[in-house]
């Protein structure tokens, strides 16, 4: 039995000590990629000449002091004469960039040289370079350089669309300057949309990116970039373990279009579209929440040519499941102009495929006119509030054509759980149009209690469906 005990003991030893050992042995070893990649990578640095006040000491109307005056020093210090007639001071910026081309082509983002009166590009050998700015697009912020150099060392493109959620991606650029500085993590999620870029589907990592990493590459465990280094979130303006890639494909388009044309065209729908939440999903039918719900047609737009309607929630484009609103503008801004493209939308409780033919992404966009004003009548209903006819100076000032405006919620109510506010404007209910008080009225009438029903509103912001559950009547 003792001996029993002491070989159980013994076992354990081994097991507990050898853990550590066996994970460090699982760990990817990145010198490999490192070594192979660390030529291509390059340091950015910009100079950026700012105007500044050029008054001379006479133009403050200084007195004249006489030669080794006390004061002379002090006022040297505060006007500073060689300062004043260059007029002009020196800012200064650092990124990162990596070689595309063995000709001296250049990936880097929009925001490490925007502005920039010089780009001075620096190879990991400390050869420095004066590069050309071939181009930039702020949408993506990818910027195209060139640099007067021949049989340069070129990097891989892997397939981001490959990536997988906790796989492991390494980082190379020059945080605060210090060149080449390699950090490593995983993917933390794909396709995330960020407020300001509705056209990227970033890659979230949890790589440590700082100042300086901008626009240097990220790689796969082959070696291969599938993205570009861009921005970070941060309440302290250092990294917090949030760090988000522009996707390798993306890029290489942007890159393309840049260095063909000096443009970049993006894809049109011409819809406005919305999150799809569960109470919402419940009333179009769908057994879970997910696409992009149609809040908005565009008049003289592509979704308008082909009949997409306001309600339609659209679930694919080309082939390619849109599992959030967020996931739709990225496909379609990728979408060839003037090429049809095929959605796939859910319309009453059934799915539809439509032929779209993909326009270029306008600079603006015109609005619908309105219609003369309603007489005013005030109607009460089930749903927990007051509405009355729209007038004109609504009309104008949201810029639709009909609707209904609610002027009273009560406290506690459908309506008032569902986020509808006074001054709401109701267009459409239960896939309905709601044109008048008596649309409203007979719409309402037939609602069933207890059952979600998807309520388009118009506010200042914009369109917006809200899920209503009607009470007894």
């Amino acid at each position: 039995m003792k001996y029993f005990t002491n070989s159980v003991y013994r076992i354990i030893f081994v097991v507990l000590f050898s853990l550590p050992l066996a994970a460090q042995a699982s760990l990817p070893d990145f010198t490999i990629i490192v070594d192979e990649a660390k030529d291509s990578v390059v340091n950015i640095s910009t100079k950026t000449k700012a105007r500044t006040s050029s008054r001379s000491s006479r133009e403050y109307n200084l007195p004249e002091l006489p030669e080794g005056s006390p004061f002379g020093e002090l006022f040297e210090k505060f006007f500073d004469r060689d300062e004043m007639e260059r007029g002009r001071r020196d800012a200064q910026s650092l990124g990162s960039g990596f070689i595309i081309s063995d000709d001296g082509y250049i990936l880097t983002n929009h925001h490490v040289i925007a502005g920039a009166d010089e780009v001075i590009v620096r190879m990991s050998n400390r050869k420095e370079f004066v590069a050309k700015i071939i181009g930039s697009d702020e949408a993506s912020d990818v910027a195209v350089l060139k640099v007067d150099a021949e049989k340069l060392p070129v990097l891989e493109f892997g397939d981001s669309d490959e990536l997988k959620v906790g796989e492991w991606v390494l980082a190379i650029g020059s945080p605060f300057g210090f060149d080449h500085s390699v950090t490593a993590g995983i993917v933390s999620a794909k396709g995330r949309s960020l407020p300001s870029d509705n056209y990227v589907p970033f890659i979230q990592t949890d790589v440590a990116i700082n100042p300086g990493n901008s626009g240097g590459p990220l790689f796969n465990l082959d070696g291969e970039v599938i993205g570009i280094n861009s921005q970070i979130y941060s309440r302290t303006g250092g990294f917090m373990g949030l760090s988000f890639a522009i996707p390798i494909e993306m890029a290489v388009d942007v890159a393309n279009q840049i260095k063909e044309t000096g443009t970049v065209s993006r894809g049109w729908l011409g819809v406005l579209i919305q999150e799809v939440t569960r109470e919402l999903a419940e009333s179009f039918g769908m057994d879970d929440p997910h696409g992009a719900l149609v809040a908005k047609v565009l008049d003289d737009s592509p979704a308008a040519a082909a009949g997409l309607e306001v309600g339609d929630v659209i679930v694919e484009f080309n082939g390619k499941k849109v599992i959030r609103s967020s996931s739709l503008p990225p496909l379609v801004g990728r979408a060839k102009v003037g090429k049809q493209a095929q959605v796939t939308v859910i319309r009453n409780k059934r799915r539809q495929e439509i032929g779209v033919q993909i326009a270029e992404l306008p600079g603006a966009i015109t609005q619908a006119a309105y219609t003369p004003e309603e007489d005013k009548v005030i109607e009460e209903s089930a749903l927990g509030m007051k509405v009355e006819a729209l007038g004109s100076e609504a009309r104008k000032r949201l810029k639709i054509e009909a609707g209904v405006q609610v002027v009273e919620v009560d406290d506690a109510g459908p309506a008032n759980d569902a986020g509808i506010m006074k001054g709401d404007v109701i267009t459409m209910i239960d896939n309905q149009a709601i044109d008048s008080v008596d649309d409203f009225e007979v719409v309402t009438d037939e609602l069933k209690s207890g059952k979600s029903v998807a309520l388009l509103v118009q506010r200042r912001a914009g369109p917006v469906f809200l899920a209503i559950r009607p009470d007894d009547s």
